[in-house]
């Protein structure tokens, strides 16, 4: 089981969208794939048709340890029953503070994440756009770190910090973890600034940005709210051919 870590704690960057569309595009090629939705605002889980305010399961009783972490988890509608999520809600916005004082509180995803009992290929864990206790929970329980970044200036100045997040856990906490993808997101090559964006990323990062840019597409933005993933909602749309391109190539990493 591989668990890969989607951060950045700009928001509105493509990094829930990432998350949901590069999990089904996995599962759609065969792979048993869980998405954690991390973030109190609990976009992923909402995107992915669940109505988030209805569910008494969910990874804020798993952090309580109210309920185990298999009877959380959701199975989304799949020919193939293999694309699964441990969902979130509003309620979890009480965690940054409710387990600040909590002994191995970094370890509480991780530790969860241990107990399953379905077997998945791949998690894919979306992280708050915070770097709080949250994040670290992220980074703790995760193998890899995929950032997905806006080709536009202020999101790339805005690395700092989060790398500064990273090297802190990768000393203390989780000395395996790495940064392995860089996700282009919005992009449109035929803007000059974008492509300055992405020749700087790749100068920085090197082969850790993806060749596939997701580009900026209409359908990407209206599928969540119909609860739809991309290739359920516009499947020959640019946005599902992208991130059909991206999980080729983290298949081809792995």
């Amino acid at each position: 089981m591989k668990t890969i870590a989607f951060t950045n704690q700009k928001g509105g960057v493509g990094k829930t969208t990432s998350t949901a569309n590069a999990g089904a595009a996995l599962a759609l090629k065969g792979k048993n794939i869980l998405v954690v939705d991390l973030d109190p605002q609990a976009n992923l889980t909402t995107s992915l048709g669940i109505q988030a305010h209805e569910l008494t399961n969910t990874i804020y009783e798993v952090f309580k340890g109210a309920v185990d972490i298999n009877d959380a988890l959701i199975e989304l509608e799949r020919p193939d029953n293999n694309f699964w999520i441990l969902p979130s809600s509003l309620t979890f916005s009480a965690a940054e503070t409710e387990f600040s004082g909590e002994a191995g509180r970094e370890f509480l995803l991780k530790e969860s994440l241990q107990q399953l009992k379905q077997e998945f290929d791949y998690v894919l864990i979306d992280c708050p756009p915070s770097l709080g206790i949250l994040t670290i929970n992220g980074f703790t329980a995760a193998d890899e770190v995929y950032i997905p970044l806006q080709t536009e200036f202020l999101p790339l100045h805005g690395m700092t910090q989060l790398m500064q997040v990273y090297g802190v856990v990768q000393k203390r906490l989780n000395p395996d973890l790495e940064v392995t993808g860089i996700i282009g997101t919005m992009y449109d090559g035929r803007k000059r600034l974008n492509r300055q964006v992405i020749d700087k990323i790749r100068n920085y990062f090197g082969d850790k940005l993806f060749n596939t840019m997701i580009r900026t597409n209409v359908s990407l933005a209206e599928a969540p709210s119909f609860g739809q993933d991309i290739f359920t909602y516009s499947p020959g749309s640019p946005g599902a051919e992208d991130y059909e391109a991206l999980a080729d190539e983290i298949l081809q990493r792995s």
